[in-house]
């Protein structure tokens, strides 16, 4: 394990953001995690421990140490005739751990294909897309507290899971690190098809013979035609949360807008569609020098190339101030800015 000073964190974050950090390591086993998380000369210091740098926007030089989990592998713990149960390192890239699920034929992570960042990651977050959320297959987590390197683990029902939420995202933030996440997947097969694209995307009678394989890979093209590829263009994939309301202000937007885009979650409780806000407030496709949002969706903020974080972040703010004046809404960031 080598720390290194004064580092580029260009590579290590997909809005292609270039930011220096003052120290920078990349963490390969469990024991050097611990090694870090005790070391006396960085125990005050500010600290990220970064995984695929798909969920944050750096609009400085980071003034800390920061920590590149790297730690990898996948491998079944228990099985029986219909579920398995499978471990996958923090450092693992998520669309591979899906991809191993899928060679193995685990269904109930292929709605989340093609995902950017990493295992540890996914619950913080608790990813969705397309119907599914990562909770739907969660079932442990063990991990580290960062200011007492004790170990700690979590089940589904201590994590406090919710839309983009997690208790790792309020009460254990920037103080608990994930190492491990176990999930619990099926033999059977059962697919989710309840999202509304999957059947323009579908002729009649063929959702119900898909392989496993064949819906993941139809899942990636859902997301290559809706969204830009980071390699491209540099995103943090949707940028904001759908804000939730109550039925009043249903009501009163429906009024207004007959092409209102909204979902039931629970009783008085409802989403709005980020995107739609945004693109009637005219950003769908709209930039500012070297910052824009994607043409096809208007909730993926692009950096088109130069870009500094702290314009992002500008330009992040413009779409809120735009969204707060015309639907008297707020837009809550799901990306981490420093």
């Amino acid at each position: 394990m080598q720390i290194e000073e004064n580092v580029s964190l260009k590579k290590y974050n997909t809005f292609g953001v270039d930011a220096n950090a003052r120290y920078f390591v990349e963490i390969k086993t469990e024991d050097e995690l611990q090694e870090i998380i005790t070391n006396q000369e960085f125990k005050k210091d500010k600290k990220i421990f970064l995984g695929g740098g798909s969920n944050i926007l750096f609009t400085k030089d980071y003034d800390g140490l920061i920590a590149k989990i790297s730690t990898k592998g996948n491998r079944v713990v228990d099985e029986n005739e219909k579920e398995v149960l499978v471990e996958s390192s923090a450092g693992e890239k998520w669309n591979d751990f899906v991809t191993y699920c899928v060679e193995k034929n685990f269904f109930g992570v292929e709605n989340l294909s093609l995902i950017p960042g990493t295992v540890g990651a996914a619950p913080i977050q608790n990813i969705g897309a397309y119907g599914a959320e990562l909770k739907d297959v969660f079932e442990s987590l063990d991990g580290i507290m960062i200011d007492s390197g004790e170990k700690k683990s979590f089940s589904k029902n201590e994590c406090q899971f919710d839309y983009r939420d997690s208790i790792f995202k309020k009460k254990y933030k920037d103080n608990f690190l994930i190492t491990k996440v176990l999930f619990r997947l099926q033999k059977e097969k059962k697919f989710n098809l309840n999202y509304r694209a999957f059947q323009s995307y579908l002729k009649p009678g063929e959702q119900n013979k898909l392989s496993l394989r064949e819906m993941s890979e139809l899942v990636k093209r859902i997301r290559r035609d809706k969204l830009p590829n980071p390699q491209k263009y540099g995103n943090a994939g949707s940028f904001f949360k759908n804000p939730e309301v109550d039925l009043r202000k249903i009501n009163e937007l429906q009024e207004k807008f007959n092409d209102l885009v909204h979902f039931k979650v629970e009783e008085d409780k409802y989403k709005i569609s980020a995107g739609w806000l945004i693109e009637k407030c005219g950003f769908r496709g709209k930039n500012i020098g070297n910052v824009g949002t994607y043409k096809k969706q208007a909730l993926v903020i692009i950096n088109f190339g130069g870009a500094t974080g702290d314009e992002i972040k500008k330009f992040s703010e413009n779409i809120q101030n735009a969204v707060e004046n015309k639907f008297n809404i707020t837009l809550t960031p799901e990306v981490n800015i420093y």
